[in-house]
């Protein structure tokens, strides 16, 4: 019978190697979501990630396309809100995706952001949500009733799972900044994420909160992963990548920015770029960034400035980082193809095959 998210699979999960990992925006047709899994196949990377974010496509769609062509990583959601999804539905697509994914598959669960904006109404108490989708979840996937008389779900009694299930562990994710959810993951999760960061400050900040719920639940310190990710730009014109990374992070750094407590940030700063943003003036909001700012909120640059950017999140405690779309300046595909061919190779010192 299939267990997941139990101390019994930690040897198989725990891995002494820092990973990389690649992610895309689901804004993509069938063809090129086929066609960046036969390019990213090519390189070394640990998994492959797709965001599911409204009103993009949501990620198990473009997951079950790529999956056939992806066969050395991982690859998964980061992250489903259970706001969006039912926890019966992210079991099911997730048994039907471990079908194809010889790689692996694992599982992200997120509260998610500005759902308010697209008329979705946040489950709550939204902690709870996230720990009852997380049980009935693992319940389905291991053959048991999913039967749950929670704050949240009701599900009867003899609900299981009528399709194949997967014949191997399934990796949970937890998304977060905030201290509560990182501490819940740190009792049910394998992996928390960071999100929109490339922050070295903020992953001994997370990983405290993680170990509270270690604690709680009787598991070592350092059980549960961190994975820190967000927009990628690489390209042998440096300047060209990092003012295409201006502008992009301009679009979400003041509501980021605001997260991350260990950054000192002028609000009046924030403010000025808010404002350019609002008036379409990307190019205006993009000049008021400064350099350290930069580098602390997206990976950009050449790949010697990725690799640099790497080697301190590693230094400092992470053990994946995810590289976020658009990767490249002109086309996806020359970043890709720079991280594979340079980054992965230049970062074997932390990523030992």
């Amino acid at each position: 019978m299939v267990r997941i998210y139990r101390d019994d699979i930690e040897s198989r999960l725990r891995m002494p190697n820092r990973e990389l990992s690649i992610a895309f925006q689901t804004d993509k047709r069938a063809s090129e979501y086929i066609a960046l899994a036969k390019l990213v196949n090519q390189y070394a990377f640990d998994a492959v990630t797709v965001y599911c974010d409204a009103p993009y496509h949501p990620s198990y769609g473009p997951l079950l396309l790529m999956a056939p062509h992806i066969r050395r990583a991982r690859i998964g959601p980061s992250g489903v809100a259970p706001s969006r999804m039912h926890p019966l539905d992210i079991a099911a697509q997730t048994a039907l995706l471990a079908d194809l994914a010889t790689g692996g598959v694992y599982i992200g669960l997120v509260r998610g952001g500005w759902l308010a904006e697209h008329g979705i109404t946040e489950l709550d108490p939204p902690i709870r949500a996230i720990r009852e989708a997380a049980e009935i979840i693992r319940k389905m996937l291991a053959g048991e009733s999913a039967g749950d008389a929670g704050a949240v779900f009701q599900i009867a009694e003899h609900v299981r799972a009528p399709y194949p299930l997967p014949d191997a562990p399934i990796p949970l994710q937890i998304g977060t900044w905030g201290r509560k959810l990182a501490a819940l993951a740190g009792e049910v999760a394998d992996e928390v994420k960071i999100g929109g960061s490339a922050n070295p400050a903020v992953i001994p900040l997370i990983a405290d909160y993680i170990a509270v719920g270690e604690a709680r639940a009787g598991r070592a310190r350092g059980r549960v992963k961190v994975v820190i990710g967000a927009v990628s730009v690489v390209d042998e014109d440096r300047e060209a990548a990092r003012w295409m990374a201006r502008k992009a992070v301009a679009l979400y750094l003041p509501i980021v920015s605001k997260l991350d407590t260990t950054v000192e940030i002028d609000p009046e700063l924030m403010a000025r770029v808010q404002g350019r943003v609002n008036a379409g003036n990307d190019k205006a909001a993009a000049r008021l960034i400064p350099d350290d700012i930069l580098d602390r909120f997206i990976f950009a640059g050449d790949p010697r400035d990725i690799i640099e950017q790497c080697g301190r999140l590693y230094d400092a405690g992470a053990q994946r980082i995810e590289l976020g779309t658009p990767h490249g300046v002109n086309e996806a595909a020359t970043g890709i193809r720079l991280i594979g061919e340079q980054v992965i190779p230049a970062l074997r010192e932390y990523l030992p095959r």
